[in-house]
C-alpha cells in the first residue's frame, strides 16, 4: 500500500483527490493536514464522505510515515512548505500548485501524454493546470508534427470550480449563475506552461496563442476550441491525432462532435478534430477537478510507484 499525506486538506482539489484515493486500492491516506480544520471530521467538510471514511483533520506532518506527499495548498505556498519542512528524499511529491511548473528543484512537469517516461522515474511532480491540460491535449499532435506555424486561437469555458473554494466576487451563486464572462483575455496564467510544452514538441515555437478563458455558469468541466491553419486533409490530421494517443490511457479521439458531459466526473480527455477550409479546429473536453487536477495527480501517483494508470480512476460520467 502506499501511504499517503496531503497538505491543504479543505479545498475543492484536496475533497476530489480524497474521494479518489478512499477508494483506491493501493492507497492508504495517513493524514490530511488543515491548520484551520485540524480535529474535525474530513466529512464534516467534505460532507460527500460521511459514511465513506472516519479520517480527522490534523495539523502535525508525520511525514516519515508516508511514501508520498499531495501538495494541494494555494499557489505560492507549496514552495514556501517545502522550503520550511524536510520531506524524506524517499517520499514522492505531487504539487497541485503552479509553484514548479517551470520544472525548478528537480520537478518534472506531470502530463502523462507528454512526459510519462520521465514521470515513471520522478520523485517530484508538478502538476499540470487544468486550462493548459485541455489546451495541450488538443495542440500537442500538431507541434509534435511541426505543424503549429501560425497564430493559434482558443477559447475556453470553465466550470465555478476552478475558481477554488473561497468565495470572490465572480465565483458566488448569485453572480455566476446565469452569467459568463470573459477574464485574462490573452494573459492567462497558464499560457506560460503551455508554451513551455509545446516547444519541449516543436522546437522553436514562436507563434501567438490568443487564448479566451471564460467563466461558465456551471460547477465542473472545461470545453476548450482551438483552430490554427493547417494545410492537412481532416483524414490526415485524424491519423496524426489517433497515431499520438495511441498509447494515452485517457485521451480519445472521437470523429463524431462532443460535449462536456462525456467526461464530467472522470479523468478522460476527449479530442474531436474538424476542417474548415484552410483551417483545422480541435474540440478538448475535461473535467478540471479531475483530468485538469486531482485525477490527473492520482494518474502521476499510478505511474511513479509502478502501478496501472487506470488504477482507481476508472470513473463513471454523470451522463444526465
Amino acid at each position: 500500500m502506499i501511504k499517503i499525506g496531503i497538505i491543504g486538506g479543505a479545498g475543492y482539489t484536496a475533497g476530489e483527490l480524497l474521494r479518489i484515493l478512499v477508494h483506491h486500492p493501493e492507497a492508504e491516506i495517513v493524514f490530511v493536514n488543515s491548520a484551520s480544520n485540524a480535529g474535525n471530521k474530513l466529512s464534516d467538510v467534505h460532507t460527500d464522505l460521511f459514511g465513506e471514511t472516519d479520517l480527522i483533520f490534523t495539523d502535525t506532518l508525520p511525514l516519515n510515515d508516508i511514501d508520498a506527499l499531495f501538495l494541494c495548498s494555494a499557489h505560492g505556498d507549496s514552495r514556501k512548505f517545502l522550503e520550511a519542512n524536510a520531506v524524506p528524499p524517499r517520499v514522492k511529491i505531487i504539487d497541485l500548485s503552479t509553484d514548479y511548473r517551470d520544472e525548478s528543484d528537480g520537478f518534472v512537469y506531470g502530463l502523462p501524454e507528454l512526459n510519462k517516461s520521465r514521470i515513471v522515474s520522478a520523485t517530484k511532480i508538478a502538476n499540470p493546470g487544468c486550462f493548459a491540460t485541455a489546451i495541450q491535449l488538443a495542440l500537442l499532435p500538431l507541434a509534435a508534427n511541426g505543424l503549429l506555424k501560425n497564430e493559434v486561437h482558443i477559447n475556453a469555458i470553465t466550470g465555478s470550480t476552478g475558481a477554488g473554494v473561497k468565495p470572490s466576487a465572480t465565483s458566488h451563486f448569485s453572480w455566476r449563475n446565469n452569467n459568463i464572462s470573459a477574464y485574462k483575455i490573452f494573459e492567462h496564467q497558464h499560457l506560460i506552461e503551455i508554451t513551455q510544452s509545446l516547444r519541449q514538441l516543436q522546437k522553436g515555437f514562436d507563434k501567438a496563442l490568443n487564448f479566451i478563458p471564460v467563466r461558465g455558469d456551471f460547477t465542473r468541466g472545461i470545453f476548450a476550441t482551438a483552430y490554427t491553419e493547417c494545410d492537412l486533409s481532416l483524414e490526415e490530421v485524424q491519423k496524426i491525432y489517433a497515431e499520438f494517443y495511441k498509447d494515452a490511457a485517457f485521451t480519445f479521439i472521437s470523429d463524431k462532435n462532443i460535449d462536456l458531459k462525456q467526461v464530467v466526473n472522470t479523468n478522460k480527455a476527449i479530442l474531436h478534430p474538424e476542417k474548415h477550409g484552410n483551417k483545422i479546429l480541435i474540440l478538448s473536453v475535461i473535467d478540471n477537478l479531475l483530468k485538469g487536477a486531482s485525477g490527473q495527480a492520482v494518474q502521476n501517483m499510478n505511474l511513479m510507484f509502478g502501478l496501472p494508470e487506470k488504477t482507481g480512476l476508472d470513473l463513471k460520467s454523470v451522463g444526465f
